[in-house]
């Protein structure tokens, strides 16, 4: 990780909450002028502290009304076969985030569906039926009190 000052890590957290901010206004509130703003936010890209810059799409207005929690055993954890399944997760656009984990559960995914119908297919086309998958056990999200993407920054 390359060093940061203060001042690298205040554009960060600006970035972070307002990813749209334009050059002029980021250097206003991060106290530069419009040129050294940038070549820090050029460093800072080039050495993958920033990986890009997304929109916050809000899903149930997409019409994806549910997001379901998937947590997956495999029945080998060797590296090619961890791997295969990785690639297989990373064709299902429905799945938003797969994450390996340590301990009984190999991976957790976060999926968005339609429905629960589409959500089934889902489950009994895609992911059940996947090279290695022991098992699958799935929580359907209620609510979210909390969505903050990013890391802190204080």
């Amino acid at each position: 990780m390359p060093t940061m000052d203060a001042i690298d890590r205040k554009i960060l957290a600006v970035l972070q909450a307002e990813g749209r901010v334009t050059n002029v206004e980021l250097a206003s509130r991060v106290d530069l002028t419009a040129p050294p703003c940038l070549r820090r936010v050029r460093a800072l890209e080039e050495a993958g502290v920033i990986r890009g810059y997304h929109a916050d799409l809000d899903p149930s207005k997409l019409g994806f009304a549910i997001t379901v929690f998937a947590m997956v055993s495999l029945r080998s954890q060797a590296e090619e076969d961890l791997r295969a399944f990785e690639n297989h997760i990373r064709s299902l656009p429905q799945v938003r985030e797969c994450h390996m984990l340590n301990g009984e559960i190999d991976f957790i995914l976060k999926i968005v569906a339609h429905d629960l119908q589409s959500f089934q297919e889902f489950l009994t086309s895609h992911l059940t039926p996947a090279p290695n998958v022991a098992s699958v056990k799935t929580s359907l999200t209620i609510r979210t009190a909390k969505h903050e993407p990013g890391v802190p920054l204080d």
